[in-house]
C-alpha cells in the first residue's frame, strides 16, 4: 500500500505525520512530497521511504497513491500561502486515493461542527485512521 504525505511551507505537519506513522510500524510504502525544498527536507529527515519536490511530483504521485495525507488546504488552489497550485489541488482532489487530511485553520477553510484540537491529537487520530485502512 502506497501512502503519500504532501506538505508545504516548513513541512512541520508532514514531518510529524511521517514520524508517527513510522513509529506505528505499518506495512506501507511512505512517499513524501514537499511543495518546496524545505518541506521535502523535513520529510526526508523524518524518514519517508522516498521523497520528491514540486508541482509535477504532487500530480504524478497523487495518481499512484492509495492514501493521501496532509493538511486540508491541499484541496484548495493557492492554499499554504500560494504553494498549492490549481493543478496540484485538482490532481489531489481527482485522485482515487483515500484522503486523510488534517483540518488546520491556516488556509481560511472552516468545517462547521468541527472542534479545533491540537496538531498532536489530530496526527494521533490520523495515524489510527491510517492503521484501520491498512489493516482492513
Amino acid at each position: 500500500m502506497q501512502v503519500l504525505i504532501i506538505d508545504g511551507q516548513g513541512g512541520g505537519i508532514g514531518k510529524t505525520l511521517v514520524e508517527q506513522i513510522k513509529a506505528a510500524k505499518l506495512n506501507i510504502t511512505l512517499m513524501g512530497v514537499g511543495t518546496n525544498a524545505v518541506a521535502t527536507s523535513a520529510l526526508i529527515k523524518a524518514g519517508a521511504d522516498a521523497c520528491a519536490t514540486g508541482e509535477n511530483a504532487v500530480i504524478f504521485n497523487a495518481g499512484r497513491a492509495d492514501i493521501i495525507m496532509g493538511p486540508l488546504g491541499l484541496l484548495s488552489a493557492n492554499a499554504l500561502m500560494g504553494e498549492v497550485t490549481p493543478a496540484m489541488a485538482a490532481a489531489i482532489s481527482a485522485s482515487s486515493a483515500v484522503k486523510l487530511l488534517l483540518p488546520t485553520q491556516r488556509c481560511n477553510i472552516r468545517i462547521s461542527g468541527y472542534r479545533s484540537r491540537s496538531l498532536a491529537v489530530q496526527v494521533k487520530e490520523a495515524v489510527e485512521d491510517l492503521r484501520t485502512l491498512v489493516e482492513a
